[in-house]
């Protein structure tokens, strides 16, 4: 397991809630229009990016958008999912 950060009370994150720190991770790993075609297949980017949104939306108790979004990350990394072809390719 990797070692956790520990957030004291003089820590710059230390005034955000638990869900204001899944929302901002969340928002880090989501992938921007601009990198899609090079990230759209990237599973680890993929999955952490679906892993981060069920984070939130656990944390805001919307478990079945929860599930639904750990599920997608999980196929993602057991490859039983893909990437769809490009809307504006028609690929």
């Amino acid at each position: 397991m990797p070692e956790l950060i520990q957030i004291t009370k003089n820590d710059p994150l230390a005034h955000l809630s638990t869900l204001e720190i899944a929302q901002v991770l969340a928002q880090r790993l989501a992938i921007q229009p601009n990198d899609w075609h090079r990230l759209k297949s990237n599973r680890p980017a993929r999955a952490g990016e679906q892993a981060a949104a069920a984070l939130v939306f656990l944390l805001k108790e919307e478990t079945q958008e929860a599930l639904a979004r750990f599920e997608q990350a999980s196929g993602w990394l057991d490859k039983s999912i893909s990437a769809p072809p490009c809307p504006t390719h028609h690929r």
